[in-house]
C-alpha cells in the first residue's frame, strides 16, 4: 500500500486518500466537473469538518451543511453531498462500513468491475480509473484486467505525474471530442 497518492497539493489529504480506502472511493466521487486536486481533497475537508471520516459518520450526517461550509468542498455542493451520502450509506450496509471490502471481496475482474459499478456515483469512466489505481498503486492482482490503454490516475506517483496525467488527459478528450464530431 502507497503512504500517499500524489492527487492533490496537499501532502495531509494525499496520506489520507491513500491509508482510508473509503476516503479514496470518496474522492472518486468528487472527481466530476472540478479538478483531481479539488476532488481528492475533499475527503479531508469533510474529515475536518465533521471530525470523522467513516461510512457511519457520513450516512448520519447533514452533508449538505458540511459541503456548503465556506470554501465550499465542491463545485456542486448539494448534489455531491448527496452522491457521498448515498456513497457511505451503501458502503456501510452492503459492506459493514469496510470500503476495502468492494476489491477485497472481489475474487475475479469481473466480480470486481460489477462491485465499482454498484457504487452510487461510479460510471465506467471511474470504474476504469479506480481499477488503475487498484493494479498500479495497490498491486490488487483482479484489478489489472480492467487497466484502460489510456492514462489514469493509476499512472500517478508524483506531483509531476499528476502534471503529465493532466496535459494528457486533456489530449485524449480533444481527440475523443473530435472523432466523435459528426463530419
Amino acid at each position: 500500500m502507497p503512504d500517499r497518492l500524489h492527487f492533490t497539493e496537499s501532502d495531509e489529504a494525499n496520506a489520507l486518500i491513500a491509508a482510508d480506502p473509503f476516503a479514496l472511493l470518496v474522492g472518486f466521487v468528487l472527481d466530476q466537473q472540478v479538478t483531481v486536486q479539488k476532488a481528492f481533497s475533499g475527503p479531508l475537508a469533510i474529515k475536518e469538518r465533521l471530525g470523522a471520516f467513516d461510512p457511519e459518520t457520513l450516512a448520519d450526517a447533514d452533508l449538505d451543511t458540511v459541503f456548503r461550509e465556506k470554501p465550499a468542498v465542491h463545485r456542486y455542493p448539494g448534489a455531491m453531498a448527496k452522491r457521498v451520502h448515498d456513497l457511505a450509506v451503501y458502503v456501510r450496509d452492503a459492506y459493514d462500513g469496510h470500503a476495502a471490502r468492494v476489491w477485497t471481496d472481489a475474487t475475479s475482474a469481473a466480480e470486481l468491475r460489477a462491485n465499482l459499478a454498484a457504487l452510487p456515483g461510479f460510471g465506467e469512466m471511474k470504474v476504469k480509473s479506480m481499477s488503475a489505481v487498484l493494479a498500479k498503486r495497490y498491486n490488487i492482482a483482479v484489478a489489472q484486467e480492467l487497466v484502460p490503454w489510456h492514462p489514469t490516475l493509476g499512472d500517478v506517483d508524483s506531483a509531476q505525474a499528476l502534471t503529465d496525467y493532466q496535459a494528457a488527459k486533456r489530449i485524449h478528450k480533444a481527440q475523443w471530442t473530435k472523432a466523435k464530431a459528426p463530419a
